[in-house]
C-alpha cells in the first residue's frame, strides 16, 4: 500500500466495534508505526494484544492525540463530539463510525466503492455511515451509474450486535429464558433509553432508535438522508422501514429501486453487480443460492441476490442485500477510509 507508516489511534477499542478494526488491521497489514488504543475511563487499563504485542488501553483524552496522524472512532456520538475537534486541532485526521457529523455539510461521508472522490474536501474530519446504508449504496451505485436512479423503498432485517454487546447479551439471556420456560426480562432493545423494553428473543422489533415527529425511527432517517448525500442525489426517493431481528450478526434488506431508464433487465443488473467492487453475487434461485447472513458473516463484501424485474413497472427491481455489519457496515468501511486516504495521499505525517 505505501512505503511509509502511520502513528495510528482507535479510540473505543475495547468495543464489537473497536475489537474489528483491531482484527481488520491486523489482516489488512495496515501500516503502523506507533498505535494508540484508547477508550472511556472506566475500561482504561485493559490490555488487547495486537500483531503479538501487549497493548495497555489507555483513557482518551485532548492530549492522547499529541502526534497521531490517524485516529479511528468508534466510541458513541457524545465522545466524538467532544474529542474530534481536539484531536483535529492537533493535526489528526479522524474517521468517525457515530451519526455525529455525518450530515455535517463539510464533512465528507464515505463508502470507498462509491464515492472514494469525496475524501478529497476532507477538513480532518471523514464520517463513517450507518451499516446498513453502507451495503445498500454499494449494491446500488453499480446500477445508478449504468442506468440512474429515481427512487429507492427498503426494508431492513438488522442484527442485534448493531446494537452493542449488551443488546447480544440480553438476546442470549432471554433465549435461555424462554426455552427453559421461564420469563424474559428485557432492558436495552429497542432502545436504551426510551420509555418501554421488549423482548428480541424469537421476536421481530420493528424500531430502531428513536421515533421521530414524522413517524420515522432516527435510524431510518439516517438511511434517507445519508444515501442521497453520498450518492450526490438530493432529489432521490427514499423510504426506509428498520426492523430488528433476533441475529446475533449480518443485517438483511430487501430493496426496491426505480432507474431512471426504462428497458433494462435482470440479466443486465445482474451483469453490472457482478463485476462492482466489493459486491459478491448470489443469485441463482433455480439452485436456491441467494445472500444469508450465515455465509455473508465475516467476509468484506455485500452480497446481493434475488433480483428480479419488478411485474408493474419497468423501471422497477426488487433485490435481496445482505452484509457482515461489524464489517463492511463499520470496521471494515473505517479502515478501508484510513486506506483509501493513504493511497491520495491525504495524510500529512506529523513529526
Amino acid at each position: 500500500m505505501t512505503n511509509k507508516s502511520y502513528q495510528l489511534a482507535v479510540v473505543g477499542a475495547t468495543g464489537a466495534v473497536g475489537q474489528q478494526m483491531l482484527k481488520t488491521l491486523e489482516e489488512r497489514d495496515f501500516p503502523i508505526s506507533t498505535l494508540k488504543l484508547l477508550s472511556s475511563k472506566r475500561s482504561a487499563g485493559k490490555t488487547i494484544t495486537f500483531r503479538g504485542q501487549p497493548y495497555t488501553v489507555e483513557e482518551a483524552t485532548p492530549a492522547s492525540f499529541e502526534g497521531i496522524d490517524i485516529a479511528l472512532f468508534s466510541a458513541g456520538g457524545s465522545v466524538s463530539k467532544a474529542l474530534i475537534p481536539e484531536a483535529v486541532k492537533r493535526g489528526v485526521v479522524c474517521v468517525d463510525n457515530t451519526s455525529a457529523f455525518r450530515m455535517d455539510k463539510d464533512v465528507p461521508l464515505v463508502v470507498p466503492e462509491v464515492n472514494e472522490h469525496d475524501l478529497q474536501s476532507h477538513q480532518g474530519v471523514i464520517a463513517n455511515p450507518n451499516c446498513s446504508t453502507i451495503q445498500m449504496v454499494v449494491a446500488l451505485e453499480p446500477i445508478r451509474q449504468a442506468y440512474g436512479l429515481n427512487k429507492v423503498v427498503v426494508s431492513t432485517y438488522q442484527a442485534v450486535s448493531g446494537a452493542g454487546l449488551d443488546a447480544v447479551d440480553e438476546m442470549e439471556a432471554q433465549t435461555k429464558a424462554v426455552l427453559a420456560g421461564e420469563e424474559a426480562s428485557a432492558s436495552v432493545l429497542p432502545v436504551s433509553g426510551d420509555k418501554n423494553h421488549y423482548q428480541i428473543a424469537f421476536n421481530a422489533i420493528p424500531q430502531i432508535d428513536l421515533f421521530q415527529e414524522n413517524g420515522f425511527t432516527f435510524e431510518e432517517m439516517k438511511m434517507i438522508n445519508e444515501t442521497k448525500k453520498i450518492m450526490h442525489l438530493p432529489s432521490l426517493e427514499v423510504a426506509a422501514t428498520c426492523v430488528r431481528l433476533p441475529i446475533e450478526t449480518g443485517h438483511s434488506e430487501s430493496v426496491y429501486f426505480e432507474t431512471e431508464k426504462s428497458g433494462a433487465s435482470a440479466a443486465e443488473v445482474k451483469e453490472r453487480l457482478s463485476n462492482a467492487p466489493g459486491v459478491t453475487l448470489q443469485d441463482d434461485p433455480t439452485n436456491q443460492v441467494y445472500p444469508m447472513v450465515t455465509t455473508a458473516v465475516g467476509k468484506p463484501d455485500v452480497f446481493v441476490g434475488r433480483i428480479r424485474k419488478d411485474l408493474d413497472r419497468d423501471n422497477g427491481f426488487h433485490a435481496w442485500i445482505v452484509s457482515d455489519n461489524l464489517l463492511k457496515g463499520a470496521a471494515w468501511n473505517s479502515v478501508q477510509i484510513a486506506e483509501s486516504l493513504i493511497k491520495l495521499n491525504l495524510i500529512k505525517k506529523q513529526a
